[in-house]
């Protein structure tokens, strides 16, 4: 293409442009309905039905939708970048009093951003839509839809930064304001009950009636320096809004943040209950590699205040349990599983823990990979009823394996799998689920009788 012929593409581009963004004003009402049902079918927090979302925060979220759609007609026709701490500052007042109050009902600023960027393709849609139309010359549509984009994208990346560092703000004086209140809240209602019931949920700034899963959160051992645990906070928010979308939650959960290492959390399920299939430990285990860097103690879903109480002290169990197990433990211990519970029991006497599995045991006992390996096996071979095959399937290994190292379990043990058989399944969970707190010190090297194990 010559000078001169793109020269004159480009002047018609941008021709066209400008009298695209003159017909904006003239569509502005139909865009801004058109987005907010694009919100509400596909941003979950924002959806209408929510019940933060009330009619005035509703008609607030159209006033900055119709807001920035006036402020990007503007920029596209001055062909300049926005300028919010300048000549426009007070550009875009409703949409950065819409941001606040998300921070104030706790909606994650994900969904935020999320909104922006579903706002941005649709008005982009338009854009281009309206250019092929009214432009034959392919040449000319690409530049100008190019130019648009270019617009588009160095607005939203302007705007959005601007309306998050107005969300973050708020978010920490609501914080700060809110914080003693609903301390004083919590503190009363675990340790004394719910007596008025409108007055604790109006300063914990969360619902009571429905049920709930309680969850404790904490930095992983293994996982970030305790420097970088200073967003402890926003790690546990973005962790558990995917926790709460596996578990069903009805609205974002309820997160205090109890000291520099420990932030306690409660999720408002639907009325339908826990998806126990779908929330498992392995299934938020999943969730939590995506480098959240955190360790999760569940509690039982429960429902009412009484339930909140009960959900938490359940969670509370669960992290005993994990803490027993350290830092070799699984990253999510769930109190709904039956494991933990019976786990919870044996780790109020750590000592008659270690006691029992010594008995139960015997050189099976020794914290060692060896044993640890023939545990397992003899584990997944009783709780498949004694199928070796069974057993074989679910552990992944063959058949043969399965049966040497049952053999090999029992031998170690000195008596049969039928002698004791209660005690040497509470034995199996307590080595589970509190690892090394109830295991024998191994061998100081790879001899002694569980290290003979090669299967």
């Amino acid at each position: 293409m010559t000078d001169s012929v793109h020269d004159d593409v480009s002047r018609r581009a941008t021709a066209l442009v400008l009298a695209t963004a003159d017909e904006l004003p003239h569509h502005r009402a139909a865009l801004t309905d058109e987005i907010q049902h694009l919100l509400a079918r596909e941003v979950g927090e924002l959806r209408d039905e929510s019940s933060v979302h009330t009619a005035a925060l509703r008609e607030l979220r159209a006033a900055g939708t119709a807001e920035n759609l006036t402020v990007f007609t503007d920029v596209v026709r001055r062909g300049r970048d926005l300028d919010l701490a300048g000549d426009d500052a007070a550009a875009l007042t409703a949409a950065e009093e819409y941001a606040r109050w998300l921070a104030r009902r706790r909606i994650t600023p994900g969904a935020l951003d999320h909104a922006y960027r579903l706002g941005q393709q649709h008005v982009l849609h338009w854009f281009l839509d309206r250019i092929a139309g009214q432009e034959a010359d392919p040449r000319v549509a690409v530049a100008a839809g190019r130019r648009v984009m270019d617009i588009a994208f160095a607005y939203v990346a302007v705007v959005s930064r601007h309306v998050m560092s107005v969300y973050e703000s708020e978010r920490e004086r609501w914080a700060t304001r809110r914080g003693s209140q609903q301390a004083a809240a919590l503190s009363v209602l675990l340790a004394e009950g719910c007596t008025d019931q409108a007055a604790t949920e109006k300063a914990l700034g969360y619902g009571l009636s429905g049920p709930h899963l309680a969850v404790i959160a904490q930095p992983d051992a293994a996982g970030p320096s305790r420097e970088d645990r200073t967003d402890l906070l926003r790690r546990t928010e973005n962790a558990l809004a995917e926790v709460g979308a596996l578990a069903g939650a009805a609205r974002p959960p309820l997160l205090v943040l109890r000291d520099q290492e420990v932030v306690w959390a409660w999720i408002p399920l639907r009325a339908g209950g826990l998806d126990r299939v779908a929330l498992s430990e392995a299934s938020v285990t999943r969730l939590l590699g995506r480098a959240h860097g955190l360790r999760l103690a569940l509690g039982a879903p429960a429902s009412g205040p009484e339930g909140f109480r009960a959900t938490h002290r359940d969670a509370v169990r669960a992290q005993d349990v994990a803490r027993l197990a350290g830092a070799r433990g699984p990253a999510v211990t769930a109190f709904f599983d039956a494991e933990v519970r019976l786990a919870s029991l044996l780790a109020t006497d750590p000592d008659a823990a270690r006691s029992l599995v010594s008995r139960a045991l015997g050189p099976l006992a020794q914290d060692t990979q060896a044993a640890g390996r023939l545990r397992q096996t003899l584990h997944g071979f009783l709780d498949a009823q004694g199928s070796y095959v069974a057993a074989a399937g679910r552990l992944h290994l063959h058949r043969n394996t399965v049966r040497y190292r049952v053999r090999r379990a029992v031998e170690l043990r000195g008596r049969p799998l039928d002698e004791d058989r209660l005690e040497l399944e509470l034995a199996l969970v307590a080595c589970r689920r509190l690892g090394h707190a109830v295991l024998a010190p191994g061998p100081a090297g790879p001899a002694g009788p569980a290290g003979r194990d090669a299967g």
